[in-house]
């Protein structure tokens, strides 16, 4: 079974450079405290090594 892992949204994209707006939106947050619970796998890792500073990530129990 798959690694879950819950992204949470903590810092607004207003004033952030479109490619992390962007990036954020594929992830499907939307809003400050907005989270989304995803499988663990690389592609989805490397989306929130790129907007670290505005989401947590906390790993889950399947």
């Amino acid at each position: 079974m798959a690694k879950k892992i819950k992204i949470t949204q903590v810092g607004s994209v207003i004033d952030r450079p479109v490619p992390q707006k962007l990036t954020i939106k594929a992830l499907g947050l939307n809003r400050p405290n907005h989270f989304v619970v995803h499988n663990d796998t690389p592609q989805i890792r490397g989306m929130v090594k790129k907007v670290h500073h505005l989401v947590k990530v906390e790993e889950i129990e399947a």
